[in-house]
Parts: structure tokens; sequence; C-alpha cells
């Protein structure tokens, strides 16, 4: 394995005292998506990853080099470690421009070419972060992160500030610097869209114990769901019309209607997250929950595109 990490460390939440009892390992060049709800610990593990927070005890292995182990009493500092963090809030320096910021996390200008380059970041390379929007301003964060090559790149919610067409742009990018550059990430996400898209494994964090993992297909179905294709959707609206009921969901820019019954538009509930799928030309959508709770599955229909 790539990662093996087995971390124990006393945290403080708003609901007092919380135990953080991690252990998972990753494949090289895998992509893990780290769900929960706030609080649960998702963000100390990328920092106790990165350095930036000690354990109480337990080990952190990478690539057959040990970063911590609390027996051996080995604990790296962050700038022995390889790894790039992007955090939610950019973190950039705002009185250095694009490529300045590049430079102060490396030296090396033909790296810092070959890596603006491949974030499409040339042409804003002399702009200072305040001028630029806020997914250039990420873009300009994943840029740096990279700058060091790093082993593992760990990213906290860095796209949750983002609105969807630009969530979906650097979406893009994060996939291509994982096909291209093989680089080993965890991500911490609340967007189930975003994990479906991105993750192959995703971790279920629930106050400091990790309560589920796997393919999100199966960690969030409430069993197996074998659409040929599959959407992550959002319930909009439920109305009432005559004897039935009408379910509305967004899928990205696009609506989908559905025709449910009373006792069934009692089951979903506006705001909800859904699968919606086809098998065998027939609309299906599913109901998600993290903790696998009761199972609805619904037959929907596409209205025709005017």
């Amino acid at each position: 394995m790539f990662l093996n990490l087995s971390l124990h460390k006393k945290l403080y939440a708003a609901s007092g005292e919380l135990l953080l009892d991690i252990d998972f390992s990753m494949s090289k060049g895998e992509i893990i998506c780290v769900f929960g709800k706030s609080g649960a610990g998702k963000t100390t593990i990328l920092r106790m990853l990165a350095g930036l927070s000690t354990p109480d005890n337990g080990n952190i292995t990478v690539d057959k080099e040990v970063w911590y182990n609390s027996t051996q009493k080995i604990n790296l500092p962050a700038k022995k470690r390889s790894t790039g963090f992007v955090f939610q809030n950019y973190a950039l320096f705002p009185n250095m421009t694009v490529r300045q910021n590049l430079e102060f996390a490396c030296k090396n200008k033909k790296r810092v070419d070959e890596l603006l380059q491949f974030t499409g970041l040339v042409n804003l390379q002399g702009r200072l972060p305040d001028t630029l929007s806020g997914g250039q301003q990420q873009r300009v964060a994943l840029a740096r992160a990279l700058v060091t090559q790093p082993k593992l790149l760990l990213l906290d919610e860095p796209l949750s500030a983002l609105d969807m067409e630009m969530r979906q742009d650097l979406q893009n990018l994060i996939l291509k610097i994982n096909k291209e550059l093989n680089i080993s990430m965890i991500i911490v996400s609340h967007d189930l869209a975003e994990i479906f898209k991105l993750a192959q494994r995703v971790l279920v964090i629930d106050e400091g114990k990790l309560i589920n993992s796997g393919e999100p297909s199966k960690v969030f179905a409430h069993e197996s769901f074998s659409a040929k294709f599959q959407f992550i959707g959002e319930v909009l609206e439920i109305n009432k019309a005559d004897t039935i009921y009408i379910i509305v969901v967004l899928i990205g820019n696009n609506l989908i209607k559905g025709v449910i019954t009373k006792e069934e538009s009692e089951t979903f509930f506006v705001g909800e997250k859904v699968i919606v799928g086809s098998k065998a030309f027939n609309p299906i959508i599913q109901k998600m929950d993290t903790r696998k709770l009761s199972k609805r599955i619904k037959n929907i229909w596409f209205p025709k595109s005017s």
C-alpha cells in the first residue's frame, strides 16, 4: 500500500470531548474523499497527515517512509513531508503575483513554467490574487500545492465556495492532475455529486470514527444500484397535482420531473440528495443516506424538451 494510517487524537467538539480513532490505507494514485458532518474530525485527519497537527499516538507511513510513529518517537516536520495542501480559503499571498506565489514554494523556474501551463494560468501569472475570480484563485492554490511535486495532495473542501460552473471546471482539473501526474489525493467534501465524480473510494466519518467506506455508489445507495447511467440530483419541489404528486429533481442545470403517490411523497424532502439512473431504458430515482436507512425506489419520467 502507498499509505497506511492509524491515528488517535482527543478533540474538543461543540458537543464535548471527542476521540478521533481512524485507521485506513490507500493505493498509489487513488482519490479518496472524506465525508461527514461538521466537527467529525475530517480536517484534523488532513492536518495530521501534513504534520500541522500532532496525534496523541499512532503511525503514518507514506510510500514506505515513516512520517509519524509514536512508539518509535518519529514525527517528521511538515516541511519534510511530501504533501501539498489546498485550503478552502485559497491561502494565497495577497501582495504576490500568481507567478510569485508559485516561486515562493519552489525556486525552480522551469517547474513553475510547467505548472502555469498545465493549470492554464500562463495569461494570469502577472496578476495579484484579489484581481482573480474565486475559481482562478483556487486554480493558483492547486498549482502552488503541486509545484513541489508532492507524493500526496490534501484538499480541504477546496471547491465549496465556488459556483457550479467553476466547481465543475476545477473538478476536471483535479481529475487531470490525478491521471496525468499520478498523484494520490485525499479530499474533504460535503458535496455528494463531487464525491461521485472524483472519488474511487469514500470514507464516512462520524464522531471521530470511520463508520463506512467503499465505492460512493455502494456507500450512499441503500442497496446495490446497478443502473447503467447514474447521476446525483437534488430534490427542488414536491407538488400535488390532482390525485398525484410531482417531484422535481435538479441534475446539473437540468430539471427532471417524476410522478409519485402521496405515500411516496412523504419519503422525500426538499434539498435531499438522490441518485437518478437508467436501467433497461427505465429511469429510476433512489434515496441516499450515509447510514443506509430505509430504501425507496421510484419510477420517474423525463419531460420532452420543448
